[in-house]
């Protein structure tokens, strides 16, 4: 036996035991325990799964324990895999096992024994791009890829139903690109209607079978065949949601990402790993080629392109405007229409919503469902803010209970004022879908009136007149696109208690606009809030691109990520001061907190932010720490290494 020691990657999830084992291979298993393979080990006393990273010749020490089983002679988890899953663990102070159970799927053994099905080789038929031709420095794009390089791209898509708009279709020509070369090609969506869409146009460029979808909605029994379709490189092209991001594609070459700002893509569960952090990090470490490509763009994306890191694929804010919808905004209240905010419709916004119906369907978006209690003033309606580093206050507890306080910050040292007026109220405004229906059913009589909300999906709408209805981000492609869409109480949606309440707004905005004809059709999009706001002038000019680099901007003037480093530390109280006082910060680390947490337990929170050139040292630090708490059995702590939302 050449090499008859197995470097195992055990699953036990405590920090101080992330690292391999090695283990003495029987000679009845020295065929079938190959890297990547399943097997069963004894580790403190206990059968434990895990995988064989690799076989090497000499051990770490002497009396090994040997292999218990191999649990299946199929390398389900391959070199680059591993290295990968590695790297984000140690990205997000988390561990190898945590991050490998995402990256592989269950063993379903029935599928694994039995006969592959046919998976027909891509359709090769030369097509000219369309979608992506559109848009100036594509044919660097798609020459590099073709040509066997890594071309890296943030794909500013222009909002409308045309072909220009179609991003399905442009991540197709990228994949036709890419695997013309002879490589493999990972399109990535956030959510199961994305995944569809994508689904259906991959599959009518390439044909039937030759794209396998991995997505946890399958089934364990179709995921797990797909997974291994891709895995014994049967098939080269690979649609998928979150997890699919860890596909074992072979010879990889490009990683193309579907509207990163989506909540989708954050990992819920310790890591905490986002999606298109690991899309760069792979396409990094594999060579491959990264396509990022989203409707607005968020400060991350916007940070790779300040780096250069991307190029660019965009049109200019002119161009933007000239092939897509009309977009206006109308303030709630106006000197033509003092008693709209009573009515919640201006007449401006009743003439779009009438002309619309004369021509098709249309679109009101209504931001109820899917966000948080946001707090204003009582007296002028402006949102409330830290007045320590300006993101939105909550309430622990309801309006009735506690003072207001920073997610961020903690509770405020002192009394909230408004600073327009100088009032001391506060109120939430919530306003429902199904009263605005009837509201709107009553403006509009005769007219057919539907709604869409997570809830009550719409799958889709037709061409003829009628309202519908909508929450945010449930809103049903129309056939041939509305005639108008409505963005009724818009100014609510920035006041979120949430570091990207205005990144988060204007990608909800962008998305209805892409639902709505082109301006030259006569579709028109209006929006219900103040002209002035950033988020509105950024939606009116179609200039995604400027509205993320003063976000930016605004970020590393508050000391927020991308700009800088931010981790949160979260445990009982007396856990988190006992991990402050042991914790040796590097040079420039700002502490913040700790402070207590609104939880069912008692919870404290740790913030701790430093300059992104020593982010690698503090989140060394911070898992060598709990690594000696994991050893030591103290109370878990939680760590969120940039945390998207704080909960």
């Amino acid at each position: 036996m050449e090499r008859p020691v197995a470097r195992v990657a055990v699953d036990v999830p405590l920090a101080n035991l992330d690292r391999p084992f090695d283990y003495a291979v029987p000679p009845e298993l020295d065929e079938a325990a190959q890297p990547g393979t399943r097997v069963r080990v004894r580790f403190a006393g206990q059968l434990r799964d895990g995988f064989v990273l690799e076989r090497v010749a000499e051990g770490e020490r002497g009396d090994l324990s040997p292999l218990q089983k191999v649990v299946s002679a199929e390398p389900v988890l391959s070199p680059r895999v591993a290295e990968l899953v590695r790297a984000v663990a140690d990205h997000y102070a988390g561990g190898f096992a945590d991050v490998v159970r995402t990256a592989v799927p269950p063993r379903h053994a029935a599928t694994e024994k039995a006969a592959p099905p046919d998976h027909p080789a891509p359709v090769s038929a030369p097509l000219p791009p369309v979608t992506l031709a559109a848009y100036p420095g594509s044919e660097r794009l798609l020459s590099g890829l073709a040509g066997g390089g890594r071309p890296r791209a943030a794909w500013t898509v222009l909002p409308t139903p045309a072909a220009e708009g179609d991003w399905a279709a442009g991540f197709a020509e990228a994949a036709a690109a890419t695997l013309a070369s002879g490589r493999g090609a990972l399109l990535l969506a956030p959510d199961a209607r994305h995944l569809a869409v994508l689904t259906r146009t991959v599959t009518e460029r390439f044909g039937r079978g030759s794209v396998a979808v991995l997505a946890a909605d399958a089934g364990p029994a179709a995921r797990y065949r797909n997974f291994l379709a891709v895995s014994r490189g049967a098939v080269r092209l690979v649609v998928g949601t979150r997890a699919a991001v860890f596909a074992p594609v072979h010879d990889l070459g490009l990683v193309a990402l579907w509207d990163d700002g989506n909540d989708a893509w954050a990992e819920p569960h310790a890591p905490y790993w986002h999606a298109r952090e690991v899309a760069a990090l792979r396409a990094h470490a594999e060579g491959a080629g990264l396509l990022l490509a989203a409707h607005a763009r968020t400060a991350e994306v916007q940070q790779l392109v300040a780096r250069s890191w991307l190029a660019e694929l965009t049109l200019r804010p002119v161009e933007a405007r000239r092939r897509a919808a009309a977009v206006r905004a109308t303030a709630a209240v106006t000197d033509r229409d003092p008693n709209a905010a009573v009515a919640r419709l201006p007449h401006d916004a009743f003439a779009v919503v009438r002309a619309g119906l004369a021509a098709g369907p249309v679109l009101v978006q209504v931001p109820r469902a899917g966000y948080l209690p946001v707090l204003v003033c009582a007296d002028c309606r402006t949102a409330a803010r830290c007045p320590r580093c300006g993101e939105g206050l909550s309430l622990p507890g309801g309006k009735e209970a506690g003072a207001p306080r920073c997610r961020w910050c903690g509770p405020l040292l002192t009394g909230w004022r408004c600073p327009e007026c100088g009032g001391r109220r506060l109120r939430t405004p919530v306003v429902g879908v199904a009263r605005t229906a009837e509201e709107f059913g009553k403006a509009f009589p005769g007219t057919t009136v539907l709604q869409a909300s997570a809830d009550k999906p719409l799958a889709g709408v037709g061409s003829e007149p009628a309202l519908v209805l909508a929450t945010p981000g449930a809103a049903p492609p129309a056939r041939g696109g509305y005639a108008a869409a409505l963005l009724l109480d818009a100014e609510l949606m920035l006041g979120r208690p949430d570091l990207r309440a205005g990144e988060e707004a204007l990608r909800r905005w962008l998305a209805v606009v892409a639902l709505v004809r082109p301006a030259a059709e006569g579709g028109t999009v209006m929006a219900v809030a103040d002209a002035g706001l950033r988020e509105v002038q950024a939606l009116v000019r179609l200039d995604p691109a400027g509205h993320a680099e003063r976000e930016l901007a605004d970020r590393a003037s508050a000391g927020f990520p991308p700009a800088v480093k931010l981790l949160t530390v979260e445990g009982a109280p007396a856990a988190v001061d006992a991990a402050l006082a042991a914790l040796e910060l590097p040079p420039g680390v700002q502490v913040l907190g700790p402070f207590d947490v609104p939880s069912d337990d008692p919870l404290a929170r740790l913030t701790l932010r430093c300059p992104l050139d020593r982010s690698g040292d503090l989140v060394a630090r911070v898992r060598t720490l709990l690594s000696v708490r994991a050893a030591r059995k103290d109370p878990p702590l939680r760590v969120r290494v940039d945390p998207q939302v704080l909960g």
